[in-house]
């Protein structure tokens, strides 16, 4: 019986009826996030959001700099190039050769609606690529909205749970799902949302090579880019560089966020890096989709256009200056965001000593990076359960089930807990812990 929750039980309950949910537990980011802020409303009570990857860091000054200018020059009454701002496609270019050490033309670099759009766009053309491959390969945990985005598209998917088949392992479930040929593309995010799993250069190896075996585009969402803290990524042009299957393929698309390491989320500006072959590659399939064979073309004119006509014209000069200062090595942001990792330290501790316990916790025998996110679960519960049952503590986060994962558990995300709330947090899991003793 509960005796320390915050949140009236009945106030909790009459939200969770209204709010229309099958199960409040495996609801999605957005579904969560309002439950939680209604529940705040009506109880008076704020909660600890760890539900929305939203950031927690003042966006990156030189951006703001830029983006101001370029809108007292007059950018916003012009439509934006479909294929991005010249200054954009340049320094990004570049950006990709500074901290991965690859090589991409400009004219293949190309500025999205945030990750979200250049992941949709990607998706809908790789789909259509060939009339023999109609399914999607997710190497999960990941992020809820992609699926979602192939639902939507009605492109048929399959998965599997990165955790029971780290380093040589790969090899043989990749194998196994790949041989059927009907994969047209796959995706993974590295570092990975929600576990924070980070693929090694052995694994992204054995990613390239299969994917030239059996002829795979894979797309590699670099949301969080650079931010294993375990390693500096931080400096143009120096070794060691952010992992990427580009090493080993050219069968890739790349997904360049400005969302967390630069802290511009709100201005939906990212970049689609396609790697000159793919980018020239011709699909007689996709001409019937969107009257397009050449791949880049089909991106632009058969999905971007019709999705936006364009990415945020100023937005587009905010990055461009935010990837210049870093390609010029005079904004490391790696500074501002390691923020997040020394939050994820703290936070875990006030878990682990109230009886929760880090779900994915090892990373090919390595303790897991701390990071933008970390995973955790109490004794005797499914994810979904706990994600109810910590709302009557002011505590919120989504379940494990919505990210693929064969583990229960709940996602937290450290972005917007300020540091005089992590003691905050360790109160209300020792409340939790006295009213659920593990037996």
């Amino acid at each position: 019986m509960m005796q320390n929750n915050i949140v009236p039980v009945d106030v909790a309950k009459k939200l969770f009826a209204e709010s229309g949910l099958a199960c409040i537990g495996k609801a999605g980011i957005r579904e969560i996030n309002k439950l939680a802020r209604d529940i705040e409303a009506a109880s008076g009570k704020k909660f600890i959001h760890m539900e929305i990857g939203n950031p927690g860091l003042p966006p990156a000054k030189v951006g703001i700099e830029a983006q101001i200018k370029a809108l007292q020059d007059g950018v916003p009454a012009n439509y934006p190039p479909i294929d991005g701002a010249p200054i954009l496609k340049k320094e990004a270019a570049r950006f990709i050769k500074c901290f991965l050490d690859l090589d991409i033309d400009p004219a293949n670099c190309v500025p999205t609606v945030g990750s979200m759009q250049g992941a949709f766009a990607s998706f809908m053309i790789a789909g259509h690529t060939n009339v023999k491959k109609n399914t999607i390969l997710f190497i999960d945990p990941g992020f809820p909205v992609h699926k979602f985005q192939n639902r939507v598209l009605g492109i048929p998917m399959e998965h599997f749970d990165i955790y029971d088949y780290r380093g040589e392992k790969l090899r043989a479930k990749l194998e196994e799902v790949l041989s059927k040929g009907n994969i047209h593309s796959l995706l993974y995010s590295n570092p990975n949302n929600p576990t924070w799993v980070c693929l090694t250069d052995k694994e992204l190896r054995i990613i390239g090579e299969l994917a030239n075996k059996y002829d795979v585009i894979v797309m590699e969402d670099l949301a969080y880019f650079g931010m294993d803290f375990r390693k500096d990524y931080s400096h143009p042009g120096e070794e060691p560089f952010q992992p990427s299957v580009g090493k080993y393929t050219d069968n890739y698309i790349l997904m360049i966020s400005s969302s967390k390491a630069f802290s511009y989320a709100g201005e939906r500006c990212a970049i689609l890096g396609i790697s000159d072959k793919l980018a020239q590659r011709h699909f007689s399939d996709l001409k019937a989709f969107c009257g397009q064979e050449i791949f880049l073309r089909a991106i632009l004119f058969g999905a971007l256009h019709p999705l936006s006509s364009g990415t945020s014209h100023s937005a587009q000069y905010a990055l461009a200056a935010v990837l210049k200062a870093v390609n010029d090595g005079t904004y490391r942001y790696r500074d501002d965001v390691l923020e997040y990792g020394r939050k994820a330290e703290l936070m875990k501790k006030a878990f682990t000593e109230n009886g929760f316990y880090i779900t994915y916790d090892e990373d090919c025998g390595e303790p897991i990076a701390d990071g933008f996110y970390f995973t955790f679960c109490y004794p005797g519960f499914t994810g979904a359960d706990l994600v109810e049952e910590m709302m009557y503590y002011g505590v919120s986060g989504i379940s494990l089930d919505t990210c693929g994962s064969q583990k229960q558990g709940i996602r937290a995300c450290t972005s917007l807990i300020q540091r005089d709330e992590i003691p905050v947090l360790a109160e209300r899991l020792k409340a939790f812990a006295m009213d659920h003793p593990v037996k």
